[in-house]
């Protein structure tokens, strides 16, 4: 595969992740962190995916080959570390939305 899909298979992963940490966080809010905990697992094998190709590249570079400064790349990585963030701030969230829920099972 060449070095420009290697870096576009890394964004796609990123940005499977981040959607699928989106969908997590609308059905915590709906009160199913069952569902939710299933699509940041999802969203986990996505992360898993894209850092492996990143880890990849970094062996190859590391063993001497080197590739041209790539602002593509740079974009790739952003999505990546965009991706892992959300993935971790979801899952604080979907906590929180449980802890809500389960204060208002016994509220009410």
């Amino acid at each position: 595969m060449d070095y420009e899909k290697i870096i576009f298979t890394i964004i796609a992963h990123a940005g499977n992740a981040r959607s699928l940490c989106f969908e997590a966080l609308k059905f915590a809010k709906l009160g199913d962190p069952d569902k939710a905990y299933e699509k940041v697992s999802e969203a986990k094998e996505e992360l898993l995916k894209a850092h492996n190709i990143q880890s990849d590249m970094l062996h190859t570079e590391a063993a001497g080959e080197k590739h041209e400064f790539s602002l593509l790349l740079v974009h790739a990585q952003d999505h990546l570390m965009c991706a892992m963030l959300v993935k971790d701030l979801v899952e604080e969230f979907i906590e929180l939305y449980k802890t809500i829920f389960k204060t208002k099972d016994h509220i009410g």
